[in-house]
């Protein structure tokens, strides 16, 4: 066995062992009721090891893959396409989980402050600081970017990484490399750190969800359970109404009827992997053959977006950040919105090789100032969160395709 095949496996069986964790923490926290709060610690001491990566993880990741993006310039009138529609479909589909996760509250009705009061002080005083659209947009840029990591300030980081990727894909090709090579480095040190952290996944999750359920009782597991539904509705809008729409609209070749006639088995396999890159030789073969798209086209289009395509994982990013703060009482500001949506977008972007989806909620979290301490309970069902939204994206890669496609042509 290889080493990646090792990690793949190790990866896996960590996902059934997160599950079993959800589930035992559940139930110990039922049957023993507030005094589960003994296992406080142990799941704070989880957090902690998650916050301490995050921030630097988010910024070498970003950096080179901002700079991967502006490499593809060349591709001139196609990537152009390809980048719009990527990122605009990313923006509604972040669009539509807030919309949803507003107008049905799948996390209110129970109040979780008693968890972390003081995050919850912390909080609200930051969300003072971005009261408007203008002071929203000027936070956005650091003043001191040394300064926005070491404070973890998500947003600025963000933007500090997509000017240093930016940057550096205009660099000469010998000294673009050699800087591309040192910052793909120092991602997969920190996703290695990531994954060791997440060995010990089980033992956080078992304790943060006796925790929980030990304070709050069956009426977590039932918010849960809301916010499932409730994203299978809005992944079934992306899919059926913004994706398939968007091929009605704008590919000569392809219909409505034919598109998804000739995709159920990629989402059925991308599902059942959860992994838009393994579905990727399905993906193009059933592009190339039953679509008939051209194959310039289609190996330009469909491993870029199996990349930066997420739409499923950005709407999941923005209704997890909303679940969270309904479920911690909190009154969301314009400003708070904002950074949601910025960060949901882009750090989709950054998703790519990254372990653990979920995590990088805590980015999302951060950047609008809501606390992290109740993620970890969704850790549990996120194998579900994951299989639901690779089956939209590698969907959304396709689309992007066959739209790319008929203006190649024309």
């Amino acid at each position: 066995m290889s080493e990646e095949e090792g990690k793949k496996s190790i990866l896996d069986s960590l996902g059934k062992w997160i599950i079993i964790a959800t589930i035992l923490g559940a139930v110990v926290g039922l049957v023993m009721g507030p005094p589960a709060h003994m296992f406080a610690p142990v799941g704070d001491l989880f957090m902690s090891l998650i916050k301490m990566v995050v921030v630097p993880m988010v910024f070498f990741s970003l950096v080179g893959g901002a700079a991967s993006l502006g490499n593809s310039k060349g591709a001139g009138k196609i990537g152009l396409i390809t980048f719009i529609y990527y990122g605009v479909t990313t923006a509604v589909a972040v669009a539509l989980g807030l919309f949803f996760s507003e107008m049905f509250k799948p996390g209110a009705g129970i109040n979780m402050a008693a968890i972390s009061e003081a995050a919850i002080d912390i909080d609200m005083s930051q969300s003072g600081q971005i009261p408007g659209f203008w002071e929203t947009v000027i936070g956005f840029v650091p003043t001191n970017p040394f300064a926005a990591l070491v404070q973890g300030n998500i947003l600025q980081t963000i933007v500090f990484a997509l000017f240093v990727g930016f940057a550096l894909a205009m660099l000469d090709e010998d000294k673009k490399q050699f800087m591309m090579n040192i910052f793909n480095y120092f991602t997969e040190i920190f996703i290695k750190i990531m994954t060791a952290i997440m060995c010990v996944a089980p033992i956080g999750v078992f304790a943060l969800m006796a925790d929980a359920t030990g304070t709050f009782g069956y009426d977590v597991l039932v918010k849960i359970i809301n916010l499932i539904v409730l994203y299978v509705i809005v992944l079934a809008i992306v899919t059926y109404v913004m994706i398939g729409g968007s091929v009605a609209l704008f590919s000569k070749k392809v219909g409505y009827v034919q598109f998804f006639k000739s995709m159920w088995k990629c989402q059925v396999f991308a599902f059942s992997t959860a992994s838009s890159m393994a579905t990727l030789p399905l993906n193009m073969k059933t592009n190339e053959e039953e679509f008939g798209l051209d194959k310039g086209t289609v190996s330009f289009a469909l491993p870029l977006g199996a990349t930066i395509n997420m739409n499923g994982n950005a709407a999941y990013y923005a209704m997890a950040a909303t679940f969270i703060a309904q479920m911690f009482g909190m009154e969301l500001s314009f400003g708070q919105y904002i950074a949601i949506i910025v960060t949901s977008t882009l750090g989709a972007v950054g998703q790519a090789g990254v372990p653990g989806p979920t995590l990088l909620v805590v980015a999302v979290l951060v950047a609008a100032g809501i606390p992290i301490e109740a993620l970890p309970i969704l850790f549990g069902v996120d194998r579900i969160f994951d299989m639901l939204r690779t089956a939209v994206n590698i969907t959304g890669d396709a689309a992007c395709a066959c739209i790319v496609d008929r203006f190649r042509e024309e």
